[in-house]
């Protein structure tokens, strides 16, 4: 028996708060994480954060369970920007069916939200700001 992969929908409301995420005019680091209702099979809005550093995002993070956070961080390597991130949180440990779901439903949110630096960890421990900004490193 094997299950066919899952691919979410992205909430209409939600679609509309990342759009005007990406174009907000704040210069502070704050983060939208979403996670999937399961019953609805769509991604929706966990969390909103403003004034939040990579440590404290890590620290909102589940460290069990998927969750999608779009981080957009002031990024300074000699020009300040303020690049948006999507970071898919998979930790190892979380039931198969989940990381299935949450991974299968990850490349349609990338689109919908039209997303260019995405990356993956699958310890929430591993979210830091140096670890940020290596993989940020990769774009200049």
């Amino acid at each position: 028996m094997s299950e066919s992969l899952v691919v979410c929908d992205v909430a209409e409301d939600l679609v509309e708060k990342l759009r005007k995420f990406r174009f907000r005019k704040e210069t502070n680091n704050a983060a939208i994480i979403m996670k999937i209702d399961k019953e609805k099979q769509l991604v929706v809005l966990d969390e909103e954060h403003e004034g939040i550093s990579p440590d404290e995002l890590k620290d909102e993070l589940p460290e069990r369970q998927p969750r999608y956070p779009f981080y957009k961080y002031q990024h300074d390597d000699g020009r300040v920007s303020y690049p948006l991130c999507f970071i898919f949180s998979s930790p190892v440990g979380c039931k198969p069916e989940q990381q299935m779901m949450y991974a299968g439903s990850k490349n349609k949110l990338v689109q919908t939200a039209e997303l260019t630096k995405v990356f993956e960890i699958r310890n929430t421990e591993d979210l830091t700001e140096e670890w940020l900004q290596e993989k940020l490193g990769f774009f200049h």
